[in-house]
């Protein structure tokens, strides 16, 4: 993956070139320290994701983000500040990593941009020339020379992506054409449950909780934490409490 790194501390700047460099598949493609120079040198470089912080001089990372949303980056923020979290996932972040940085938090917050990227890089098949309608046990998803069935009960989570949806199984995520409000249809009694308007869990694969300042977060097995909508709170932890 192409990154680009935009924090106005050289040392910060740093560390992460450094950290990301330990990773297998990743090229740092370029720095900046403000969020002005941080959307040049993203177009000039079109990178696959682009790590923000949030605090930066004149305008904030969150402001960056929005810009640069057209432009089919990806962005991982990382920050001193938690009372952002809300607003960045809102606005479709991958994720959200707390300064000091760790090298196991930003390799998992790398292998969610990864899958994202992978998903991503599968565009749907020109055949058959209309989706095929899922069954009530499975959906056919369009993948590079065809199609694949993807059991409802393999998926583990969901993620919103524009007009699309990633269905994430143990093995892979699926790129999958659908509305949240269809899935939330599709979906009921299946042990997916949504916990945000952009995102469904299987509560199975729920580990804990974790609580990051007034945002409650859902560790799952695999390793990735989903964070819950406000509006979903009490669902989502009464749905752990009965699971």
């Amino acid at each position: 993956m192409k990154v680009v790194i935009a924090d106005d501390e050289p040392l910060a700047r740093e560390l992460l070139r450094a950290l990301l460099l330990e990773l297998p598949g990743v090229e740092v493609m370029g720095e900046a320290e403000d969020v002005a120079s941080a959307i040049t040198v993203v177009r000039e470089h079109r990178p696959d994701l682009v790590i923000l912080d949030i605090d930066m001089p004149h305008r904030n990372g969150i402001q960056a983000a929005i810009e640069l949303a057209g432009d089919g980056v990806e962005v991982i923020f990382v920050t001193a500040h938690e009372e952002h979290a809300i607003d960045a996932f809102e606005i479709g972040a991958i994720d959200y990593v707390l300064k000091p940085v760790r090298r196991p938090r930003l390799a998992k917050a790398m292998e969610r941009a990864r899958l994202r990227h992978r998903a991503r890089a599968e565009p749907p098949s020109p055949q058959p020339p209309q989706t095929p309608v899922p069954v009530a046990d499975a959906f056919w998803v369009p993948v590079m020379g065809g199609t694949a069935r993807v059991p409802i009960a393999d998926i583990v989570r969901v993620e919103a992506a524009g007009d699309h949806v990633y269905l994430h199984t143990a093995e892979r995520a699926y790129l999958y054409r659908s509305t949240m409000a269809d899935l939330e249809k599709r979906l009921h009694r299946t042990g997916l449950i949504r916990i945000h308007r952009s995102a469904f869990v299987r509560i199975e694969r729920v580990t804990g909780t974790i609580r990051r300042g007034k945002v409650l977060v859902l560790s799952l097995a695999d390793g990735g934490d989903v964070v819950v909508g406000p509006n979903y709170r009490t669902a989502a932890l009464e749905a752990i409490a009965t699971g």
